[in-house]
């Protein structure tokens, strides 16, 4: 049933590459294969650079670690990737008869050309007096290994404290760390090695922190 499934997967992400076109990225994680290498199919995949075998996205990560928990899908939200090229992404949770999460079925549509013409249909129609508006929500990165996700989301722990890791103290380090947790960063092969010696801790005392907010 679940070879079934992902068969009837592929079908529809062939069918959406083709009706989108090449703009449109299409992919699928298996979340049974682990948190390194969840990528079973994909179309388009020069757009992020991804292929057959690649690591989970940010998004997908999270997926894993909070899997009992996810409700809904995630639908036209932005993503962006290291040339810079700018989605709009949508993410469908697949479930088996059992409501097990097993699959993930990912769309990323490039926007990028949309979004420069634009703002030059902006530049010509805008006024002096037009009051600014709000800036959008910032994209989320789209990452080719496991090793680029864990870097993005110790940054992102870091961002959150607002203190550098040489000059957080224990609260801090502590708050950043359960991030990463919540994060599902510790799902990634030898995580804890590449957190703890960023924080210039041991990895007992890593996983002591992790426990305090349990």
């Amino acid at each position: 049933m679940a070879n079934s499934r992902l068969e009837v997967l592929k079908q529809v992400a062939h069918a959406l590459a083709i009706q989108f076109g090449e703009a449109c990225e299409v992919v699928i994680h298996d979340l049974r294969q682990g948190s390194d290498h969840s990528i079973v199919y994909i179309e388009n995949g020069a757009l992020t650079g991804r292929k057959i075998g690649d690591a989970p996205s940010q998004v997908v990560l999270d997926a894993i670690h909070n899997r009992e928990r996810i409700q809904s899908d995630q639908l036209a939200y932005l993503t962006k990737t290291d040339t810079g090229r700018i989605f709009k992404s949508s993410t469908i949770y697949i479930r088996d008869d059992a409501d097990n999460l097993n699959y993930i079925l990912g769309i990323n549509y490039d926007i990028t050309n949309l979004l420069a013409l634009e703002s030059s249909l902006h530049s010509l129609t805008s006024c002096p007096g037009d009051a600014a508006s709000d800036p959008e929500a910032s994209p989320r990165r789209i990452t080719t290994d496991v090793s680029q996700l864990l870097d993005q989301l110790i940054q992102q722990a870091v961002d959150l404290v607002g203190v550098p890791a040489l000059l957080m103290n224990k609260e801090e380090k502590i708050r950043a760390i359960n991030y990463l947790n919540d994060a599902g960063a510790f799902l990634i092969t030898k995580s804890g090695d590449k957190v703890a010696k960023y924080f210039g801790i041991s990895k007992y005392t890593l996983y002591s922190y992790v426990d305090i907010n349990k």
